[in-house]
């Protein structure tokens, strides 16, 4: 018998008039298909896993098992419609704590239509995915028999800004929060979960390897899946802490190009939880869940109360050149370094390009998030992004300092 997942956290959900994914009791997935090509791009990634020698065996296992399609009673009540049947990845949980966490900077191909290319920006600017290189599209974590889980709306989830973020993975894997939010989150568990040979950033790492060199596919809107068990972790026993990729109706060929989005976007969350497994106890602020989300409020959602300021849809910095950065993806060899006290970017100068996206930044300065300050004279290329940057010296926490004669 097929019923509506009691762990999703994110996506369409199943109800009466709504197509949503079931699950049974076997321990599989159905996943409505989608009617245009998404469902058969996904139906295609898929049904190529098993046979593809470029997926080495220790990265298949970050994959959901697939077992085919099938008709299947849809949820909506429509009728027989086609659905991927898969692995159900809540199965054997008893109360996980679960985040989705989706990962690049732009959630859209380059093939995608103009339409849907829109629809995605307005979303990417919405949260946390330009600034950070990933979003937190839904998640749930569990507090005590009492009072279940805590889940934030899905739109709430998606908006969190990243100061938000950073506090939803120390809560994560917090105790102390678990009858009350308002706490300063005490990542009691995180060298348990996060942390280990086995733990969620082993795991991360193990990926940022293979992605570091695959060149098969370029993954858009792929999530990874967070998953661990909290009762076991208060019981001091193996949480169960595992990742898995989901989502692939936006894969696309490689072509023999690395897939960097994909990349920095991952390279971007295994530096937050390696910060959080470095220094637990350092949590700058603390905010209620039971109130409003404050997020950033420029169109691009990575500078908040700029003035005279525009910029290209993805914001990206390019050509990085006399650049040294650690395994981990942080920037490292700093030398020659200048910073404001709150160690944000100061007294941009001389930087020249083409004059037809960005022009004259007088005078800037944003608010407490502090991401520019000072740029004077500044102009971009064509296309928005700053190209070939050499002489770059920046600060112990990977700001750029005192950037000075930049030229395309």
């Amino acid at each position: 018998m097929l019923k509506v997942p009691q762990h999703q956290v994110a996506g369409h959900e199943a109800g009466i008039g709504k197509l949503g994914p079931l699950v049974d009791e076997s321990g599989r997935f159905y996943k409505p298909l989608q009617g245009d090509e998404r469902g058969a791009n996904e139906v295609a990634f898929y049904s190529s896993l098993s046979t593809n020698s470029g997926i080495p065996e220790h990265i298949q296992r970050f994959f959901p098992t697939f077992y085919g399609t099938q008709l299947v009673e849809a949820s909506d009540g429509s009728g027989l419609l086609p659905h991927l049947v898969l692995e159900d990845l809540a199965l054997g949980h008893v109360n996980p704590s679960i985040m989705d966490i989706k990962i690049g900077s732009r959630t859209w191909a380059p093939e995608a239509s103009e339409k849907y290319i829109q629809k995605c920006l307005k979303k990417d600017r919405e949260s946390s995915s330009l600034s950070l290189g990933f979003r937190i599209s839904g998640l749930q974590i569990y507090r005590s028999k009492e009072l279940g889980f805590w889940k934030p709306g899905k739109k709430a989830a998606q908006k969190l800004s990243t100061e938000e973020v950073k506090l939803v993975l120390r809560r994560f894997v917090s105790s102390n929060t678990l009858n009350d939010l308002d706490l300063r989150p005490d990542c009691a568990f995180a060298s348990t979960v996060y942390g280990g040979s086995t733990g969620i950033l082993s795991q991360l790492l193990e990926l940022k390897a293979w992605f570091e060199d695959q060149t098969i596919f370029h993954l858009y809107s792929c999530s990874i899946l967070v998953i661990f068990e909290k009762e076991l972790a208060l019981k001091g026993k193996n949480p169960g802490a595992h990742i898995k990729l989901i989502d692939f109706a936006h894969v696309y060929e490689g072509r023999g190009v690395i897939d960097h989005n994909f990349l920095g976007g991952l390279c971007s969350l295994i530096k937050f939880i390696s910060d959080i497994l470095t220094a637990p106890s350092d949590c700058r602020i603390d905010i209620s869940a039971k109130a409003d989300q404050k997020n950033l409020t420029a169109d691009n959602g990575v500078v908040a109360d700029h003035k005279s300021h525009t910029a290209s849809d993805n914001g990206v910095v390019a050509d990085q050149k006399n650049l040294t950065v650690s395994d981990n993806g942080v920037v490292a060899d700093q030398k020659n370094l200048t910073t404001s006290k709150n160690g944000v970017v100061a007294d941009q100068k001389n930087l020249t390009a083409s004059d037809n996206v960005v022009a004259d930044h007088k005078n800037l300065t944003v608010s407490d998030n502090g991401v520019v300050a000072d740029q004077k004279n500044l102009t971009v290329s064509d296309n928005g992004v700053l190209a070939d940057q050499k002489n770059l010296t920046v600060s112990d926490n990977g700001v750029v300092a005192d950037q000075k004669k930049l030229t395309d």
